[in-house]
């Protein structure tokens, strides 16, 4: 981006870096750095905003811990783009038995509009009513059905959202940038052990009753707007939810 001689942007009492990324997070949320786009060099960001290039590299490290963009050396820094294979591993935690990282095929069974429940305006802080698109999805662990979800997303983010029935090509958020410029950043997980339930049960091929882990999932775009929550009830009768803590 060229350097004019407009005056640097207004900045509060927060910590210089803080006000930077948010400034920044700005221009990937308005569009104005798609994913992929190359930034200004950190002195040239610098001197647009009239701080030092040690705040600027601060507040790229803080952009760079929340998955919004890469940062190669010799490269320069991107906005980050998902790819299958990036977001397999930011969010998806299903391992067999040994440990070992599971191939993972996605089938679509529907895709229709609708209106919020309760609990999907509470979840996706809508008002009760307002559009919403459902999914139905089966992963298939190593061929096998394994894994039933249920997604419910923000129709204002989305518009026009559909996908064919059958199978998924690509992982969803990858498909949520590229046809629809929603990044997701970031999501809140809660899981509980259940039964299944009549239609997972049918969907995966089980016994109703069979026990399952549902693991509920809050989906956050660049804005910090839930933009998805997802139940997935997960058959671990040979695969387990790995999350690493460090």
């Amino acid at each position: 981006m060229p350097i004019t001689d407009a005056p640097p942007q207004r900045l509060d009492a927060r910590p210089l870096y803080r006000q930077v990324e948010d400034i920044l997070i700005g221009r990937i949320v308005g569009g104005e750095w798609p994913p992929g786009h190359l930034l200004p060099a950190e002195p040239d960001l610098a001197a647009e905003l009239g701080v030092s290039q040690g705040t600027v590299r601060k507040a790229l490290a803080g952009l760079e811990r929340r998955h919004l963009i890469d940062r190669r050396q010799g490269r320069g820094t991107t906005v980050a783009k998902h790819t299958s294979e990036t977001a397999r591993f930011t969010f998806f935690r299903v391992r067999d038995l040994s440990g070992r990282a599971v191939v993972s095929r996605i089938l679509v069974t529907s895709c229709s509009p609708g209106e919020a429940d309760d609990w999907e305006s509470a979840a996706l802080q809508l008002p009760a009513g307002d559009p919403v698109v459902r999914l139905r999805r089966i992963r298939l662990l190593d061929g096998s059905p394994r894994i039933f979800e249920r997604c419910v997303l923000r129709a204002a983010s989305f518009p026009g959202f559909s996908l064919p029935l059958g199978e998924l090509t690509s992982e969803l958020y990858v498909h949520f940038q590229r046809a629809h410029g929603v990044t997701i950043a970031r999501a809140e997980e809660e899981l509980a052990a259940c039964g299944a339930d009549a239609e997972t049960a049918a969907a995966l091929d089980r016994p109703p009753g069979t026990p399952m882990l549902m693991v509920q999932r809050t989906a956050y775009d660049v804005a910090d707007r839930p933009v998805e929550v997802r139940l997935s009830m997960i058959d671990t009768a040979s695969h387990r939810y790995a999350v690493r803590l460090d």
